[in-house]
């Protein structure tokens, strides 16, 4: 199954239990893929004949060591891609997901290394995700939603989800990125020490170290 739509569908069961643990639904990839549940159901019916998931009728939808190994590679692709195009081409962090969307389906594993290469090896995206190293090792550190840390909790931003670019220009004028520090109060957040008045919805999509 080398196809883009595949590695499409395993990236995103990947991402889904990244920063959460329950597994992902089909209606849940569907909404998340913008594609039809029933289009969902025949891709995972094949992902599932290929060895790549493993699925039962209504059931969660769950990579197997195979899935994993080929999702790790894809998402290895698209972060190093948007790492690049905010360092070496001055996008935002608000821009990149879309064009790594595209490019990691067409570039090289050659030019990959190199651009890893030149970027020196980052571990992180400009969002706060892992890079997985080219044997699909990744780093990963303890973790909380804002949205679930209580008062008093400190910390520093360890990621913010790039799904919405909207949200992400919100938070970047509100003095949130990655790894600032952050205090939640009664009153709300402060950041950096001062206080901050989040967009709707950052709490949702802001996870801090535990």
């Amino acid at each position: 199954m080398a196809s883009p739509a595949a590695d499409d569908y395993l990236k995103t069961v990947y991402a889904h239990t990244e920063w959460q643990d329950a597994p992902i639904t089909p209606s849940q990839l569907a909404a998340k893929l913008g594609i039809a549940p029933s289009s969902v159901t025949e891709m995972v019916k094949k992902l599932a004949a290929a060895g790549l998931v493993s699925h039962v009728p209504y059931g969660a939808v769950r990579l197997t060591d195979a899935g994993l190994a080929r999702a790790l590679s894809m998402v290895r692709r698209h972060r190093l891609i948007e790492t690049w195009l905010v360092r070496e081409f001055g996008y935002a962090w608000d821009e990149v997901h879309d064009e790594a969307e595209v490019l990691e389906h067409t570039i090289s594993d050659r030019l990959l290394e190199g651009i890893d290469e030149r970027l020196g090896r980052p571990r992180f995206d400009p969002h706060g995700d892992a890079i997985p190293d080219a044997a699909g090792a990744v780093e990963r550190v303890p973790f909380v939603l804002l949205a679930e840390a209580p008062i008093g909790h400190t910390g520093h931003v360890l990621r913010v989800d790039d799904r919405d670019p909207e949200l992400l220009r919100a938070l970047e004028a509100s003095g949130l990125g990655v790894g600032h520090p952050v205090a939640v109060t009664a009153a709300g957040v402060t950041i950096d020490g001062a206080s901050a008045a989040l967009p709707e919805g950052a709490a949702d999509v802001v996870w801090i170290s535990a």
